[in-house]
């Protein structure tokens, strides 16, 4: 495996501490530089994977992986490469963006990644003599044998990170296992012959200085004197925040709540400006200068970059003259811009008014043809009314001529019939005088004076009205709807029949009951009225009659109770 994708922080922390010599590619998924040149760093981790003499490591890790880790890691731009030696210990080097040929020279500078298998194993020491020598002496005497820098002479970087106690393992014997093909070793009088190309001469530390020596006292006395700031977050705010108080306290109170904020401020070296930091930002795909983040956001909408880093390159203040210059030039753009609006508004304006006049006519066909239908359904309407009326009054005179011919041939009556929709001829009796011998005449009857019935008293002809009311209700067979009237009647009849109570003895006609299930039907009110019911004060009431008969109550509930069983 070349190029190790690194997942989560423990895998960065684990690579990093097992591996001697590592790259890291700080990457994200939605950076395209990072996307397009991943195949490039595939090839350069193998490269060095293939590589006897290279002994490093290369590793990706994506910002979704490693989160807040990143951070830690000092890490301002997508995508950055990080060289790190000592077991991730010390960091030798970065490189922010792509730039592979920059990344190469960085690795091929870093000794410690060239010295492949130094100082392990066992075999003929260096000078040929045998001994053991610790790693200090050992670089010494390599070193004098090709004129280099003597002891004596100031330690290197490398050399001081040899000699550290705290770092160092103990001394372990520096041996050459000579191959078949050499001869043994010479004597150390004899200098070594050792290709110059190996030799990589280490440079001197830098000198560290103070960055913030360069800071403007007066706006570190506005930030700490007047504002209140503590001096380690005013010098901290003004090198990070663009060297003016808008941009300290802007970064003060995105960053007041970090538990290092109020650490000392490390030394720089001198070969970095002092106090240099980021004060505008850089586009790498097309390498525009951008002086703030609004700047940056409006680049970004328009042009569809997405790889920026900070820069330390001061953006230039416009003067007055170039200011104006750029006013008029802004002004032009504007009238050029506010023209090609107008023109297009116009243009739509026209297409519009196009499709309202469609629309219109549209809608006015539409609202013609749905007055025809309407005018052609009117019409055939009318003339269906009136060819319905027609044809009643013709249905109509058939049955009056049919009626007449009946009752002349039965001696003016008509049988006992209910006629068409609900029309009762037989309701009407004449008396029609035949002609006929008078052998044949018979004497005229007289006419039976209707029955008297008397309410509440238990006479034949009380009862033989009861029976008829309860026939003729039984009759109603659709839904149920006799059998439900007998049972409301049964329930007011036996309950001023069995109890002797006064509520049983009003029934109110305005409640439910009584309306849906007594009230549509023929007969049920009568039957109430037959058994001694009367209408109250109120025209909203019946009230049993105090002479009420009580054995008629008995009889009529027992009739009731018949007639619903059988129903």
């Amino acid at each position: 495996m070349t190029l190790k994708e690194l997942n989560s922080p423990e895998d960065l922390s684990t690579f990093l501490t097992t591996n001697p010599n590592t790259l890291i590619c700080f990457s994200a998924t939605w950076c395209g530089p990072c996307q397009r040149s991943k195949p490039q760093l595939e090839a350069l981790a193998s490269k060095y994977h293939n590589d006897p003499d290279i002994n490093l490591m290369v590793g990706l890790g994506y910002e979704e992986n490693l989160g807040d880790s990143i951070q830690q890691y000092g890490v301002k731009a997508f995508p950055t490469y990080v060289l790190f030696s000592d077991s991730g210990k010390k960091e030798v080097g970065r490189i922010s963006g792509v730039d592979f040929a920059k990344i190469e020279d960085l690795v091929n500078g870093c000794s410690a990644i060239k010295d492949k298998g130094f100082g392990s194993g066992e075999g003929q020491s260096l000078g040929g003599s045998g001994t053991t020598l610790s790693p200090a002496e050992a670089r010494a005497k390599f070193l004098a044998k090709f004129g280099a820098a003597s002891p004596s002479q100031p330690k290197n970087v490398d050399e001081e990170e040899d000699t550290k106690p705290a770092s160092t393992p103990q001394d372990v014997e520096m041996k050459v296992e000579p191959s078949n093909d050499e001869a043994p070793p010479a004597d150390d009088s004899k200098p070594m012959e050792i290709d110059d190309s190996t030799c990589v001469v280490v440079p001197d530390e830098p000198e560290m200085v103070d960055p913030t020596k360069d800071l403007s006292p007066e706006l570190l006395q506005q930030l700490t004197e007047v504002m209140g700031f503590p001096l380690i977050r005013a010098q901290k705010a003004l090198l990070n925040g663009g060297k003016n108080v808008d941009g300290a306290v802007e970064w003060l109170l995105q960053h007041q709540d970090e538990k290092d904020i109020d650490d000392p401020i490390k030394l720089v070296p001198k070969s970095a400006k002092p106090g240099a930091v980021a004060s505008s930002y850089k586009c790498n795909e097309c390498g525009k200068i951008l002086s703030n983040m609004g700047n940056l956001e409006l680049h970004a909408n328009k042009t569809g970059h997405s790889d920026f880093e900070e820069s330390t390159q001061q953006v230039k203040a416009l003067s007055a003259e170039e200011k104006a210059a750029k006013v008029i030039v802004l002004k032009k753009l504007l009238q050029v811009k506010r023209a090609e609006r107008e023109d297009e508004e116009k243009k739509q304006n026209v297409v519009l008014e196009q499709q309202r006049r469609s629309m219109g006519q549209q809608m006015g066909k539409s609202r013609e043809q749905m007055a025809r239908e309407k005018m052609s359904r009117d019409a055939k309407m009318r003339k269906k009314a009136k060819t319905d009326a027609l044809r009643e009054r013709e249905r109509i005179r058939a049955e009056l001529a049919k009626d007449k011919a009946e009752r002349k041939a039965n001696k003016g009556k008509l049988g006992s019939r209910i006629g068409v929709n609900g029309y009762a001829p037989d309701g009407i009796q004449y008396d029609v005088e035949t002609k006929k011998d008078e052998t044949d005449a018979k004497p005229a009857k007289p006419r039976v004076a209707p029955q008297k019935v008397d309410l509440g008293k238990n006479t034949p002809s009380t009862q033989k009205k009861i029976e008829e009311y309860i026939q003729k209700i039984s009759s109603y067979r659709a839904g149920g709807d006799g059998g439900k009237c007998l049972k409301v009647l049964k329930a007011y009849v036996g309950n001023v029949a069995d109890k002797d109570d006064e509520k049983y003895r009003t029934i109110k006609t305005d409640n439910n009951a009584y309306k849906t299930k007594i009230k549509p039907f023929l007969g049920a009110k009568q039957l109430l009225l037959l058994v001694g019911f009367s209408q109250g004060e109120h025209s909203d009431t019946l009230v049993l009659s105090p002479d009420a008969d009580k054995c008629l109550l008995v009889e009529t509930k027992a009739k009731l109770e018949a007639a619903f069983a059988a129903y």
